[in-house]
C-alpha cells in the first residue's frame, strides 16, 4: 500500500513495516536503509492518473477497492428490487421479548435546520441504484436526536456540520437490503432475524460538510462502499481524509455515540438497546 501521512509519500508491506520515500523524480521514489533501499516507479494511465507501480521487476496494478470521485458505489442485487420490497412488506419484525421505551422519534432538521440531509435511499444514489424510502427524512429517538444535535454544534467552530445519510430506517427496508446483497458482502448490512439499530431509531449514517462551502468533506472512501476502505481505522487515503474521519469519530464518541467496527460512517447511541425494532414507513410517521 502507497499512503500519505503528515505530507510524505509511505510504503506500507503486508507486515506494516513501513518505509518513508523520497522523491527522485516526479514518478521515481526511492526508500529504505542504504542496504535494503526500495525503489518504486509509478505508472499513470492516460488521464494522468496512477494506475500501477514497478518495483524491481515487479509491476503491480493499482487495486480499485471502490468508486473515485465522489462515485456512489454499487452492488447487482440478487433479485430484483422489486420483488424483494413486496416480501419484505409482507414480512414482520422478529418478537422480542422484555421491556422497552416507547418510540418519541424526532426529526434531525426541524431540531436544526443546519443539519444538512442527503438521505441517499430517497434517491437512485445508493448501492442498489434505485429509491427504497418514499421521503427524503431523517429521525433518531429522542435521546439521541438530542445528542446529534450537541454533536452537530460542537463542530461549528472548526467550519464544520453534519450530513446525515440515514437514520431511522423500518424493519422491511433492512430485510430488502439483506436479501438483495450477495451472501460474500453480508458483512455490510444488518442480519434481519435480529434487525438493525436503525430500525431501533438509535443509528444514524453521516458524514461532514463545510458550512462556507455546503460541500461534503472528502473521506478515505464513499459512503455505503462494501470495501475494506470503510473501516474505520483503515490506514489509507490522505491525511487529510483521515483527519476528517477521525474528526468526526471523535465527536459523536463525545456525544455518546460508537462508530461502527465496519463502517466509518454508522454510528449506534449508547441507549439503542432500550428500543423495540421499528417497522413504521416514513409516510406514515408524523409530520
Amino acid at each position: 500500500m502507497i499512503l500519505e501521512r503528515g505530507g510524505k509519500l509511505i510504503a506500507r508491506f503486508d507486515s506494516a513495516q513501513e518505509v518513508t520515500l523520497a522523491a527522485v523524480s516526479k514518478d521515481r521514489w526511492r526508500g529504505g536503509s542504504p542496504n535494503a533501499l526500495r525503489e518504486f516507479r509509478f505508472q499513470r494511465n492516460a488521464s494522468a492518473a496512477v494506475s500501477g507501480i514497478i518495483s524491481g521487476t515487479s509491476t503491480l496494478p493499482r487495486r480499485a477497492l471502490g468508486p473515485e470521485d465522489g462515485a456512489v458505489f454499487r452492488i447487482t442485487p440478487v433479485r430484483p428490487i422489486a420483488q424483494l420490497r413486496e416480501e419484505a412488506l409482507k414480512a414482520s419484525p422478529p418478537i422480542e421479548p422484555g421491556m422497552f421505551h416507547a418510540a418519541e422519534l424526532m426529526e434531525l432538521n426541524r431540531l436544526d435546520p443546519t443539519i444538512k440531509l442527503d438521505i441517499r435511499y430517497a434517491t437512485s444514489r445508493n448501492f442498489l441504484g434505485t429509491p427504497v424510502y418514499t421521503e427524503a427524512r431523517a429521525f433518531l429517538q429522542r435521546p439521541a436526536a438530542l445528542a446529534l444535535v450537541r454533536a452537530h454544534r460542537m463542530l461549528a467552530p472548526l467550519g464544520y456540520g453534519l450530513l446525515i445519510h440515514d437514520a431511522y430506517r423500518p424493519w422491511f427496508v433492512t430485510r430488502m437490503f439483506w436479501d438483495a446483497t450477495p451472501e460474500a458482502q453480508h458483512e455490510f448490512v444488518a442480519d434481519p432475524a435480529s434487525g438493525s439499530r436503525h430500525n431501533r431509531g438509535a443509528a444514524v449514517d453521516l458524514s461532514l460538510y463545510e458550512l462556507r462551502t455546503g460541500r461534503p468533506v472528502e473521506m478515505p472512501g464513499v459512503y455505503d462502499e462494501f470495501s475494506r476502505r470503510s473501516y474505520p481505522d483503515y490506514p489509507g487515503g490522505t491525511s487529510r481524509q483521515r483527519w476528517h474521519r477521525d474528526l468526526l469519530r471523535r465527536t459523536m464518541e463525545v456525544q455518546g455515540f460508537t462508530v461502527n467496527s465496519s463502517e466509518w460512517w454508522h454510528f449506534d447511541h449508547k441507549d439503542w438497546k432500550r428500543y423495540r425494532l421499528g417497522n413504521t414507513p416514513f409516510e406514515m410517521l408524523f409530520r
